[in-house]
């Protein structure tokens, strides 16, 4: 197993570290519901230094990440970013990531921890462009700083103004007394806030600083199961539960991020595939009554028969209900449909809703 630059940080404040995607992770500090409360409420801070980070370079760059990504990286100018993911050849997804244009011929493309080698070599294979492929994830950190106050409680650290960065926007400059630290108004809670790029000799040093300049706000450090009830109510697709390499990007309902303006991995397949409508589809539903849907559970419909499983499943601590994704056929897919998710001997009745689940 792998640590973080920050593990004694977090063994020292009490975090409960468990296995994450081969890396000892902090899963919670104080608790999953405080935490996700201060990130609704307040700002709170995750590690996610895990991550992987993929540098492309070169005049060929773009057409090596427009080769592997369903997205239009054309689209993007210097300082932005976009949510993107890599189709395999077979109908599914090799992962979900977000491309970042840091110069004219620079790309660097953010995976997730558990696909960074698979993601690296089918990158590699694909790269018959002889664009310049950097592995930059064993080298650099990266905290979220989320939450609506993280805005007023950082500012202090840069002398850029942070509430000029739009969404899915960033700037490379001085954060916490370091420079050239890429500051990205991304992040995966749906509360706003930041997401911060540093090398791994820089990052405690910038974590303290972070807690001094929070300390007036209610800063706290979250831990990934508050990470993972805050992305579930925004309905945002986490890999390996509600994504993999089996399922179409049109069934878990991202087709906004398949354009057919360039060629890339299986996209006549997918452009095909597109004309017609979906078997299954990904959907989020709410239970009518108290209980707590997993993931694994089975969704069955009104004779008990088995018609999907649920990918990602919690009791929602803003809604205080239980909330979930999951596949099914097509037609249980509208909103206000009646499904049942089995939980153990007890099948519950429950509703497919619009996401995101919080509202705000």
């Amino acid at each position: 197993m792998k640590n973080t630059p920050l593990h004694e940080t977090h063994v020292a404040l009490g975090a409960k570290m468990v296995p994450f995607a081969g890396f000892n992770m902090p899963v919670q500090y104080e608790g999953v519901n405080i935490e996700h409360e201060t990130v609704r409420n307040a700002v709170g801070v995750f590690d996610v230094s895990h991550m992987g980070e993929f540098l492309i370079e070169g005049p060929n760059a773009l057409d090596l990440v427009q080769k592997v990504s369903s997205n239009d990286a054309s689209k993007l100018t210097v300082g932005k970013a976009q949510y993107s993911c890599i189709p395999n050849e077979t109908g599914g997804i090799v992962d979900d990531l977000i491309v970042y244009r840091v110069k004219d011929d620079t790309y660097l493309l953010v995976v997730n921890a558990s696909n960074i080698e698979k993601d690296w070599a089918f990158i590699s294979s694909k790269n018959d462009v002889d664009a310049t492929m950097r592995n930059l994830s064993d080298d650099y950190a990266l905290l979220a700083i989320q939450g609506p106050k993280a805005v007023e409680a950082m500012q202090s650290l840069s002398s850029h103004d942070l509430s000029d960065i739009k969404f899915y926007n960033f700037v490379i400059g001085d954060f916490a007394g370091i420079e050239h630290v890429i500051i990205s108004a991304t992040g995966y809670t749906g509360s706003g806030g930041f997401e911060i790029y540093c090398k791994n000799s820089e990052v405690k040093q910038i974590w303290d600083r972070v807690f001094e300049a929070g300390a007036d706000f209610g800063i706290k450090p979250i831990g990934l199961a508050a990470r993972d009830t805050l992305r579930l109510e925004m309905g945002y697709s986490l890999y390996g539960n509600d994504i993999d390499d089996t399922t179409s990007p049109f069934e878990a309902g991202l087709g906004w991020i398949v354009k057919f303006t360039k060629d890339f991995t299986n996209s006549e397949n997918l452009a095909e595939e597109k004309k017609r409508t979906p078997e299954q589809k990904l959907v989020a539903f709410e239970l009518d009554e108290k209980g707590i849907p997993r993931q694994g559970y089975e969704i069955v419909d009104s004779s008990g028969k088995t018609i999907g499983r649920v990918t990602s499943g919690t009791m929602s601590p803003s809604l205080k209900t239980g909330i979930g994704l999951g596949y099914v056929p097509t037609v249980f897919a509208e909103p206000g449909s009646k499904i049942n998710i089995q939980v153990r001997k007890k099948a519950l009745p429950a509703t497919v809703v619009k996401l995101p689940f919080y509202k705000g």
